[in-house]
């Protein structure tokens, strides 16, 4: 006679869990390798056309190596202590932050002004967004081109605008008390369309409720924009004029085809100084020097926008 234990009294085995866990383990360091293996492409192109000219260049700062010369020898902190003594770097320096400043101010003044002109509800603003960013699209080389022939002193428009006024004509790119201005104008010109997407697209995301209290409440359109749309786009200022600054440190393009830093050094760049050094005087080592003084430059200035900005929040 057979009997059944009762279902309580009946033992349950539990399945191992150990290799449960195990193959989890394995099928997690599988998916984690294949994300490694994308973005494998993107880190052998950075490593290469980035850290590695990085590395060689500030290794080359610390060497007299010259496209003249086959040898090259380790010169310690000499290429830097020339630059510090160097009058050319910092009249190259002082050019380049006078750009910055002349240039940086109505880029974001004249953004915001654009962008505020296309928001309030202009008709036709297509147009008026196709016009003000269409400069921006164009090569620099096209650029300076237009603005060479309205800076050309006798038949440039510029002179011929002058002419009509009774006054006389200037030298804008010869005259080196406004050759700098000159391409101040210009890079605004070319420029201005990038930070006006910006502002335009940080308008169009503000919440409209606190405008349409503010009318409700009898406050005109321009104690609106003043106590509610400008406070509203600090972070979007505070963007756009790091960006600025830092585009406008790194100037070079316009100035060398325009005028090549002349008149008499008067509109030379600190990047235009690197590339006669390193590529007309052959002197590689010192180039790079001045290169990483500058390089740290704008780190610091980088640093110091951040934290004020970051202040102000």
């Amino acid at each position: 006679m057979t009997t059944t234990a009762p279902p309580g009294s009946q033992r349950r085995t539990e399945p191992p869990t150990a290799p449960a866990d195990g193959r989890r383990a394995v099928l997690r360091r599988i998916r984690s390798g294949n994300g490694f293996v994308f973005v494998l492409p993107f880190l052998l192109v950075f490593v290469l056309f980035m850290v590695w000219p990085i590395v060689q260049g500030l290794w080359m700062s610390f060497t007299d190596s010259s496209l003249a010369l086959r040898d090259t020898s380790f010169v310690g902190l000499d290429n830097y202590t020339e630059a510090f003594g160097d009058p050319d770097v910092w009249s190259s320096l002082g050019n380049t932050v006078f750009f910055t400043a002349v240039s940086s101010v109505p880029l974001v003044l004249v953004a915001l002004a654009m962008a505020l002109l296309v928001h309030s509800g202009l008709a036709g603003q297509w147009a008026w967004r196709l016009a003000f960013f269409a400069p921006y699209l164009l090569p620099v080389t096209v650029v300076t081109l237009i603005w060479t022939w309205l800076y050309q002193p006798e038949l440039g428009l510029g002179n011929q605008f002058l002419d009509t006024l009774g006054m006389e004509p200037v030298g804008w790119l010869s005259d080196e008390s406004v050759a700098m201005w000159s391409i101040a104008a210009l890079t605004v010109w070319w420029t201005v369309g990038f930070n006006f997407l910006l502002y335009l697209a940080a308008l169009q995301s503000l919440p409209t409720t606190f405008d349409e209290a503010a009318a409700l409440d009898g406050a005109g359109a321009w104690r609106r924009l003043w106590s509610i749309t400008l406070p509203q786009l600090r972070r979007t200022t505070g963007l756009v004029a790091m960006l600025q600054v830092l585009a406008s440190l790194k100037v070079f393009d316009q100035i060398y085809i325009l005028t090549k830093g002349g008149p008499n050094g008067s509109t030379r760049p600190v990047l235009e100084y690197v590339y006669d050094v390193g590529f007309t005087g052959y002197r590689l080592g010192y180039a790079s020097a001045v290169s990483y003084l500058f390089f740290a430059l704008i780190i610091v200035v980088s640093l110091v926008q951040f934290r004020l900005f970051r202040r102000e929040d």
